[in-house]
């Protein structure tokens, strides 16, 4: 007997019909969990991840004999916003084609373009099923095909052994180097151009009087939540749009092992701006997720939302800094491009087959791109080594 029949295939509409104890206990055995991954995180998400927004969670997951085995955070879209990854011009090709695009499966953290596990499972042949019943139940619903966004190693290899083309665009993050133990360690690795502008920016927002605090979990009262919301508010308002997530997504917290921390800019009395990381202890990690301002300032966007959590990393023995998605701009402040994926799968063969063409053609331009963005690092050459006399 095919062992995929010996498995019981299930979708829930809401995670709370699961113990969180039971998906979070599949995440502590992935290769990349994230604090965005935990039952918690994504119960919180709900307010904004639901069918009024374009979004109908079907949770996924695999039982072997009454045990869940694997599952994933699955949502059928009426749209491609939210994502980072864009397939906007394939749901325009199925259109002129007079097919429908929309729903399609979605399996992905709503709004967070962090790179993690996305298909928890006991092992590789639970995800690899965990993917062949995900097919199957997409063709059998009629939808256009499935997407899985910013996964790991291990759930690439599940899904590209199943059919799924790759795409892949960098990110910008910050690794410790051993021998930083401030920041002034960190700027003399720098080129001197690179040094001198990251100086000439402190300096600037310095002299506008602009004082960093930082609060750390429940150390955020909810007057400062009321403030850093303003700000992130603030910050979509300005490009016309709403923002994506209800305040409850961050004062609902991380876990026991992560936590929000709230960079506060202070102009004499006055709260002036914030920026929001999320911080994951045992992996060392920190994740910069939101900002605003209410007054703009020059440089205050890059002391807030590098600078200074770049200086609190290094205080906390914190080994990484990820910038989010997009923002070549962020190689001068030391973040290096790194690779991230997603993998696409459609049912109609012949979109497929194109697909795959356009993503290999694309792959070779991405990384193109990459080889050139790694030319152009910030940081000065390792000095060459001296001859053995």
């Amino acid at each position: 007997m095919d062992r995929k029949d010996m498995y019981e295939f299930r979708q829930i509409d809401a995670l709370s019909e699961l113990p969180a104890v039971e998906w979070d206990g599949l995440l502590r055995q992935a290769d990349a969990p994230t604090p965005f991954m935990r039952a918690g995180f994504l119960r919180a998400l709900d307010l904004a991840a639901n069918p009024q927004h374009g979004w109908r969670p079907s949770f996924s997951l695999l039982l072997e004999r009454g045990r869940l085995v694997a599952a994933c955070p699955l949502y059928l879209k009426a749209h491609s916003w939210g994502e980072f990854v864009f397939d906007q011009a394939w749901a325009r090709a199925y259109e002129a084609h007079g097919l429908r695009y929309y729903p399609k499966a979605l399996v992905a953290v709503p709004f967070t373009p962090v790179p993690g596990s996305r298909l928890l499972a006991t092992g590789p042949a639970e995800r690899l099923a965990l993917v062949k019943h995900l097919q199957d139940w997409v063709q059998q619903l009629g939808l256009s095909g499935l997407h899985v966004l910013f996964g790991s190693a291990a759930d690439a290899q599940a899904l590209e052994a199943r059919g799924f083309s790759r795409r892949e665009q960098p990110q910008f993050h910050w690794q410790r180097a051993p021998h930083w133990q401030g920041f002034a360690d960190f700027l003399a690795d720098l080129r001197r151009d690179k040094r001198k502008k990251i100086q000439q920016e402190r300096r600037r927002v310095a002299e506008a009087g602009v004082q960093v605090r930082v609060l750390r979990g429940s150390a955020i009262t909810a007057a400062d939540w009321d403030f850093f919301y303003a700000c992130y508010t603030r910050t979509y308002a300005l490009r016309g749009m709403s923002a994506y997530l209800p305040r409850s997504v961050f004062e609902q917290g991380l876990g026991e092992q992560a936590e929000w921390v709230l960079f506060l800019a202070w102009q004499g009395s006055e709260r002036v701006a914030a920026a929001l990381v999320a911080v994951d202890w045992p992996s060392g990690t920190a994740f910069g997720r939101h900002w605003g301002a209410l007054r703009e300032l020059d440089c205050l966007h890059f002391e807030l939302c590098y600078y200074a959590p770049l200086t609190w990393c290094l205080e906390q023995g914190l080994q990484r800094f990820e910038g989010g998605a997009q923002g070549e701009h962020k190689m001068a402040r030391g973040l290096l491009p790194v690779g991230t994926h997603s993998q696409h799968w459609l049912v109609h063969a012949e979109f497929q087959d194109a697909v795959a063409r356009f993503t290999e053609a694309e792959q070779q331009a991405v990384g193109a791109y990459e080889e050139e963005l790694a030319a152009r690092s910030p940081f000065k050459p390792p000095a060459p080594r001296k001859p053995l006399a």
